[in-house]
């Protein structure tokens, strides 16, 4: 399809100016995320999502992140699939500025909807994915322990493109290696976004090995950019975070239809 490298280049120049910006402060933070993945088909045309990430800072030392999803999808068309899920998100306070301001952990709500495209450039399998999401985002007052005392509302739209190429010949068979890719960014929107317009953009690459059509591993490199929702109370200078490190997956599917 002749769109996918217009959508490829406009992502680029998107997320561009966010590179430039000066006068911000800067938090460097080294990942080790560990994630579990699953796609369960329950019948001709709908399957279960299931996913479980393990999200670390010092590598594997410290809590940065956690989170739990389902879902399910769709299969519209052999290329698209339409899905929605419910996330449960929790984040630890890390780093030199912690949005975890108060000392403890603070959780997060979401629902989400998405579209998913498939496209195939020779030996390049292509996926486009759409995830528009609802936040519901606990805030949490100092000396009250880990109770939420309200919920704040956010919109958040995601495009990521992924891409798989196998190693040998034109096709992935089981028993063999691949190299893999992915870029995702974030944006907010609506009421109470502020300045975190920009959320985030994650870049990740790596290589994967198939042992059945089912079951996959993969380790990639891991970096991300993620602008803080509030500035710094001390200086009033956004926060940007720099963070680098390693992403390791696996996806195990059920067929329950077999």
């Amino acid at each position: 399809m002749n769109y996918t490298f217009l959508l490829i280049a406009f992502f680029i120049l998107l997320t561009r100016p966010v590179f430039s910006q000066e006068g911000r402060l800067k938090d460097n933070n080294s990942l080790g995320w560990y994630v579990y993945e699953g796609d369960h088909q329950v019948s001709k045309r709908w399957e279960l999502h299931t996913e479980y990430q393990w999200r670390r800072v010092k590598f594997i030392k410290n809590w940065q992140q956690s989170l739990a999803r389902i879902g399910a999808a769709y299969q519209v068309l052999p290329e698209i699939k339409v899905g929605g899920g419910y996330t449960s998100f929790i984040t630890f306070p890390y780093g030199d500025f912690p949005t975890a301001d108060t000392g403890e952990p603070y959780p997060e709500r979401r629902l989400h909807e998405d579209l998913q495209i498939k496209d195939t450039i020779r030996n390049i399998f292509l996926q486009h994915r759409f995830r528009l999401e609802q936040r519901w985002i606990g805030q949490l007052q100092e000396n009250t322990g880990k109770t939420v005392t309200r919920w704040e509302y956010q919109n958040r739209i995601r495009y990521q493109v992924a891409a798989i190429i196998p190693l040998k010949g034109t096709t992935l068979e089981n028993q063999e290696w691949y190299l893999n890719f992915f870029d995702e960014l974030f944006i907010g929107f609506g009421k109470n976004v502020g300045q975190n317009i920009f959320n985030q953009n994650r870049i990740s690459g790596g290589t994967g090995y198939q042992f059945t059509d089912n079951f996959q591993l993969e380790l990639n490199y891991l970096y991300q950019i993620t602008q803080h929702a509030a500035p710094d109370p001390n200086s009033g200078k956004p926060v940007f975070e720099y963070n680098q490190g390693f992403r390791l997956g696996i996806a195990y599917n059920l067929d329950f239809v077999k």
